[in-house]
């Protein structure tokens, strides 16, 4: 159980991604904090911050159900004032809410422009404040982001440049906080997959069940987060991490299982050559 009694905070911690990170970490132990919006069921996305917990909790980990949308530093601020006084701390934050519009510029409305900046970016930003003076008194600090390497390949661009620019500064944000917060012994990452995940956007918004057969799931990722975690936070800082390399790192190199349909050929995700 190497997370027992470490906190994690999980934004967008209700389905895909979030939630099997959150699964993940409870195995090992991790109090679980549920951030995200969604309440009441939606048929489309599926899973609420109460779902996700009581998973948590029938897997026998401990969980914390809160909505909080992190476009507002209120909210934010009273999700991890809540999260700390119910758990006593918070040790490790994954930044894993995000938005996602893959339009190109003519396309682009200033409302969706400012929805996916204010999600992926400057809420990932007042999160990561809010939580910074509990990470500090933690004995292992990790802030995890889930961003891409900075590629600057122009394909990378055309065609949706605002969420390029949105996840891209997520990465930044990940590398400005490796170097700011290594005085405290406070590790930040970014891990990225090198396939594309079957999760409710890219069945709902990128490919649709053709893509999710093509896909890998979630699973990858909460695998590559746990080894990620597990390590020294002084040792372990400022990465741009693909899930695979992780794996691999830990002699890992048979990925099979995580693929939604064993033997089919995988899509790789965006921003990986």
């Amino acid at each position: 159980m190497i997370f027992q009694n470490k906190t994690a905070f999980i934004t967008g911690a209700s389905r895909g991604i979030g939630k099997a990170i959150a699964l993940r970490l409870a195995k090992e132990g991790a109090n679980i904090v549920v951030v995200a919006k969604s309440i009441e069921e939606n048929a489309k996305l599926g899973g609420t911050i109460y779902s996700a917990a009581k998973e948590i909790e029938d897997a026998g980990g401990k969980a914390l159900a809160l909505q909080c949308d992190i476009r507002y530093e209120d909210q934010i601020q009273a999700a991890v004032d809540k999260a700390a006084d119910h758990f006593g701390h918070i040790d490790i934050l994954i930044n894993n809410a995000s938005a996602i519009a893959l339009t190109p510029t003519e396309q682009t409305e200033p409302k969706r422009f400012d929805l996916i900046h204010d999600i992926n970016v400057r809420g990932t930003f007042f999160v990561t404040k809010a939580c910074i003076p509990h990470l500090k008194k933690s004995s292992n600090g990790h802030i995890l982001t889930l961003s891409p390497p900075v590629n600057m390949n122009p394909k990378w661009f055309a065609g949706h440049i605002a969420y390029t620019l949105s996840k891209y500064n997520m990465s930044m944000m990940a590398m400005g906080w490796a170097s700011e917060l290594k005085k405290y012994n406070i590790a930040s990452n970014a891990l990225w997959p090198r396939t594309t995940i079957d999760t409710a956007a890219v069945r709902n918004l990128l490919g649709g069940e053709a893509l999710a057969k093509m896909s890998r799931t979630p699973d990858i990722l909460a695998d590559a987060a746990f080894y990620i975690l597990k390590k020294a936070s002084a040792l372990c800082t400022g990465n741009c991490f693909i899930d695979e390399d992780v794996l691999a790192a830990e002699n890992i190199t048979d990925l099979s299982h995580y693929s939604v349909v064993p033997g089919a050929q995988l899509y790789k995700d965006l921003f990986v050559d």
